[in-house]
């Protein structure tokens, strides 16, 4: 392996550098990725929150028999 492996490299990158296949680093990453997610602690949230209206789709905003709809089909 050469030198240490930056932040932000290319799987493929990654990959030629030490003469493996894509495929095998793309698994490599991502296994790397799901143990460091599964690492970190899971915050406990409560309280109050706010959500700005951008979360609203923009089709329903006013028009809550379609957000009934949608949400009925889900």
């Amino acid at each position: 392996m050469r030198g240490h492996v930056r932040r932000n490299r290319q799987n493929r990158q990654i990959a030629g550098e030490l003469g493996l296949n894509k495929d095998d680093v793309q698994g490599m990453s991502k296994q790397l990725r799901q143990g460091i997610e599964c690492a970190q602690p899971h915050p406990l949230l409560s309280g109050e929150i706010e959500a700005d209206e951008i979360y609203v789709t923009a089709g329903h905003k006013g028009r809550p028999d379609a957000v009934r709809k949608t949400m009925e089909a889900n």
